[in-house]
C-alpha cells in the first residue's frame, strides 16, 4: 500500500464497519426481526447511517482524496480503482446535507415494513404517503447533484449503471419492443401447447426447502460462506466475500417459484463469493454494477437453469422428492413448463420472453416520477393501463399491481432498468462462452465448475474495478449489443413453440 493511501485507510475501515452493521440490521429486518421492532430499530439505523456519512464526508477525507488525485500515478492499480470510486461517491454525497441523509435513511428503514403491510392489506393508499416522501427526497438529492442540462433520472440511473442514460435506454427498450412484442403475441396464441398444471399442485414446503439447499450447493453456493433464509421478497446481501446471504419465498402451490429464486439469488451470491480477497471490504469489493450483477443472476437462472442440459442430471432427484406430483411428468415436459410463456402480472414470476416488458413499464413510470409532478394516487391506474397496453393483462388488485415490488421502498429509483440490461448481458456472455468451452456438455455432466471459473477469471474477481462495457470489451471485444438478446429469445422460443 502506498504511503499516502495509508492515511485514508482508517476512514475506509470505519465506514466499512458501520456499513457492515447497517447491512446486518437490514438483513434482520427482512428475515427474523419481530413485526413491531422496526419503528424503534429505525432510530439506531438513522444514527449509524449518519455516522457512516460523516466518517466519509468530512474535510480530512476531502484533503486526502485531493492529494491522492494529484499523485494518482504513484498508486497501485487497486488503489486507483478505489480512488476513482471514492471521488465519484464523495462528489455525490458532499452535496447532500447530513441531516437530510439521516432523515432519508430512517424513512427507508421503516418504508419496507409499511410497504409489506400495505401489500398484505392490498391497499396502496397505506403506502402512498411513504412513497411520495421517498420520491421527494430522491428528486431533491438529484437536484443537489445536477449539472448543466442533466436530467434528474439520468443522475439516478448512473448510480446503478455507469454510462447508461435515458437516451441509451430508450433506444435499447425500443429495440426490444419492436423485435420481441410481435414474438410475444405469436407465442401467446400458442400457450395452450404446453401443459404445466403439475406446477400448481401441492408441494410440501419443508421438502422445497431441502431441494433449495441442494440446488444452491449444486450450482456452487458455498455454505461455509453463506446462508439461506426466507423473506417476503427474495434478495441477496453480503458483508464481504466470506459472508453472503440469500433469501427465497416458498409457495405450497407453485413449485418453480422457490427453485428459480434460489438459482437467481445463487447467481448473485456466487459473484460476491468470487470477488478477490484483496478487494472485498473495500469500496470496489462488490459487483461492478447492478446490470452486471443481474447478468450473473439471470445467466444462472435462465441461460443455465432453464436449459434441458442443466436438468438432465438432477431432474430425477426432484421427481424422487415429489413422486406423486411429478411421476408422470417427463424431463421434456418439465423443461417446456419452466420455459412456458404467458403474459402475466407479477414480474418475479414472469417468463424470459415477457420479462423485459415488466421492466419497460417500471422504467416509464420512474421517468414520470422524476420528470413531472405525478399524482401518487393515480399510480395504480397508470400501472394497470400500461399492463393492459404492453402485456394484455390487467391487475385486479394493488397487491398484484403497483405494490408487487419492494425496490421503491428501499429508495431504489433507477434500479429496474438494470434487470433488463442484465438479461441482455447474460445473452451476450452466453454466445461468447459457447465459443470458449463445451458449455452444454458441461451442464449435462453436472459440471458447473469450468463455467464458474471462467466467470470468476473474467468478471467476478475484479469486483467493481471496471464498469460493464469495460468488462465486455476486455472479455469479448465489444460493448453491450442488444442483438444477442433478441437472437437468444427468438431462437429459444421459435424452437420451443415450433414457430
Amino acid at each position: 500500500m502506498s504511503k499516502l493511501f495509508e492515511e485514508l485507510q482508517p476512514f475506509l475501515d470505519k465506514n466499512m464497519a458501520i456499513e457492515t452493521a447497517l447491512t446486518l440490521l437490514s438483513w434482520d429486518n427482512e428475515t427474523l426481526a419481530p413485526e413491531e421492532s422496526i419503528e424503534f430499530t429505525a432510530k439506531a439505523i438513522g444514527v449509524l447511517a449518519d455516522e457512516a456519512f460523516r466518517s466519509f464526508v468530512n474535510p480530512e477525507v476531502r484533503e486526502i482524496l485531493t492529494k491522492l488525485d494529484e499523485h494518482k500515478e504513484e498508486l497501485e492499480d487497486k488503489e486507483k480503482a478505489i480512488l476513482k470510486n471514492l471521488l465519484k461517491s464523495y462528489e455525490q454525497m458532499e452535496k447532500i446535507p447530513p441531516e437530510e441523509n439521516k432523515e432519508f435513511s430512517e424513512l427507508t428503514a421503516v418504508a419496507g415494513n409499511i410497504w409489506a403491510k400495505a401489500k398484505n392489506n392490498n391497499n396502496f393508499a397505506e403506502y402512498a404517503p411513504t412513497l411520495e416522501k421517498i420520491i421527494y427526497f430522491q428528486k431533491k438529492f438529484a437536484e443537489y447533484r445536477k449539472k448543466d442540462g442533466e436530467k434528474l433520472y439520468d443522475i439516478l440511473l448512473d448510480d446503478y449503471e455507469e454510462g447508461f442514460n435515458t437516451e441509451k435506454l430508450d433506444a435499447f427498450f425500443n429495440k426490444i419492443k419492436e423485435e420481441i412484442v410481435p414474438l410475444i403475441k405469436e407465442v401467446a396464441a400458442r400457450q395452450d401447447q404446453i401443459d404445466k398444471s403439475y406446477n400448481y399442485l401441492s408441494y410440501d414446503v419443508k421438502k422445497q426447502e431441502d431441494f433449495s439447499r441442494y440446488l444452491a450447493e449444486y450450482i456452487g453456493f458455498d455454505f461455509k460462506k453463506g446462508v439461506i433464509a426466507a423473506s417476503e421478497h427474495p434478495f441477496t446481501t453480503n458483508l464481504h466475500n466470506h459472508d453472503v446471504r440469500i433469501t427465497t419465498h416458498y409457495y405450497e402451490n407453485n413449485l418453480e417459484s422457490s427453485i428459480f429464486s434460489i438459482i437467481h439469488e445463487g447467481g448473485h451470491a456466487i459473484y460476491e463469493m468470487q470477488v478477490a480477497d484483496e478487494l472485498t471490504q473495500t469500496p470496489v469489493g462488490g459487483g461492478a454494477s447492478m446490470g452486471m450483477h443481474e447478468s450473473q443472476s439471470r445467466f444462472f437462472e435462465n441461460v443455465i437453469g432453464r436449459s434441458e442440459e442443466f436438468w438432465t442430471p438432477i431432474y430425477p432427484k426432484l421427481q424422487e422428492m415429489f413422486k406423486e406430483q411429478l411421476k408422470e411428468v417427463s424431463l421434456q415436459q418439465f423443461v417446456a413448463g419452466i420455459n412456458k410463456s404467458v403474459p402475466s402480472l407479477i414480474r418475479t414470476e414472469s417468463d424470459e420472453l415477457t420479462y423485459t416488458l415488466h421492466i419497460i413499464i417500471r422504467y416509464e413510470i420512474e421517468k414520470m416520477f422524476l420528470e413531472g409532478n405525478l399524482d401518487i394516487m393515480k399510480l395504480p391506474e397508470i400501472w394497470n393501463q400500461k399492463y393492459e397496453e404492453y402485456l394484455g393483462v390487467t391487475p385486479s388488485s394493488d397487491k398484484e399491481g403497483i405494490l408487487q415490488d419492494v425496490h421503491w421502498s428501499m429508495g431504489s429509483i433507477g434500479y429496474f432498468p438494470s434487470y433488463a440490461l442484465g438479461n441482455a448481458i447474460a445473452a451476450q456472455i452466453y454466445y461468447h462462452i459457447k465459443t470458449i468451452m463445451p458449455f452444454d456438455q458441461y451442464l449435462k455432466e453436472g459440471n458447473l465448475a469450468p463455467i464458474r471459473e471462467y466467470l470468476k477469471e473474467h468478471i467476478h474477481r475484479f469486483g467493481a474495478t471496471k464498469n460493464t462495457n469495460e468488462f465486455l470489451m476486455d472479455m469479448m471485444g465489444e460493448e453491450l449489443n442488444a442483438d444477442y438478446y433478441v437472437r437468444y429469445l427468438k431462437e429459444k422460443y421459435t424452437k420451443l413453440y415450433n414457430l
